[in-house]
């Protein structure tokens, strides 16, 4: 099977050097192997995403010399194949309403702590009198449906897919429609992916996504979760945190080859290509 790869921003902010490091080894693993590099812009977040950031995008790609293969593909255009899919967690019973906010969240008592805060004790489930809000995964639900799982880690080979510890996540919310984790499951099949390439923070992820991935019968994908790239502070770089962004270096005249030995670094066991970089 010929190797596709994607790489998925939302353009809510200036891409940064550890969207360039996920940029690079995903374009370089599909040229290494004479496959394919997409370009989707997930931008179903009306509410934080901005035409000028996806302008942006476009333009820090270009700069790094990274070309992608087909026009670029945004997210928010696939509403109707999110929705079916949706649709299809609803006839199979997996899903349910959830009216519960963020605070009332927080403030349950038996609401069990991960690492990115409370996880949703299930407090909607199996209720029949919540009209409105989001719509929920039955994460054990759809467990017992699909039985167990692995999915697939391009270095360390098959992985346990228990998406048990993270709780009933939220797959549409009242705001956006569809969200994250069923947008992302659906758009990877119609574009043909077979390898994702993404941080390691992301790596939590993947459980749900599998078994998103097998209540809708769509095929696995080979999972790159690539170390994160740290600020002087010794935290992860973050869009929310300001971190030093492509563009800002592209003013102080940092030559985009320069950039890229830098991340090459950081980008073994990967194959790295070397892009044309316009002007160099």
């Amino acid at each position: 099977m010929a190797v596709v790869t994607r790489f998925a921003p939302s353009p809510t902010g200036r891409l940064h050097r550890g969207h360039a490091l996920s940029a690079l080894i995903g374009w370089s693993l599909a040229r290494a192997a004479g496959g394919q590099f997409r370009l989707r812009v997930e931008d179903i977040d009306s509410g934080r995403c901005r035409p000028e950031y996806t302008a942006g995008i476009l333009e820090d790609l270009n700069w790094l010399g990274l070309d992608w293969d087909g026009p670029e593909l945004l997210q928010a255009s696939r509403r109707a194949a999110h929705d079916e899919a949706l649709a299809r967690l609803q006839a199979l019973g997996v899903v349910y309403r959830c009216a519960c906010t963020r605070a009332d969240i927080a403030a349950a008592a038996s609401a069990p702590h991960g690492r990115d805060g409370p996880i949703y004790p299930g407090t909607c489930r199996g209720r029949d009198d919540v009209m409105g809000g989001a719509w929920r995964l039955d994460v054990a639900a759809a467990h017992a449906l699909t039985g167990r799982l692995t999915w697939q880690d391009a270095m360390t080979g098959p992985q346990p897919a228990d998406a048990l510890p993270g709780g009933d996540i939220v797959i549409a919310r009242r705001d956006i429609g569809p969200a994250y984790h069923l947008a992302v499951v659906v758009d990877d099949d119609f574009q043909g992916v077979t390898d994702v390439v993404r941080g390691a923070d992301l790596a939590a992820a993947t459980p749900v996504q599998r078994l998103l991935q097998a209540l809708l019968g769509l095929p696995a994908q080979r999972y790159h979760h690539h170390p994160l790239l740290l600020g002087p502070d010794g935290k992860r770089l973050a869009k929310r945190d300001q971190a030093e962004t492509l563009a800002s270096l592209r003013v102080a005249g940092v030559a985009p080859s320069a950039l890229l030995a830098e991340l090459r670094q950081h980008a073994t066991p990967w194959p790295i290509g070397a892009p044309h970089v316009a002007g160099q």
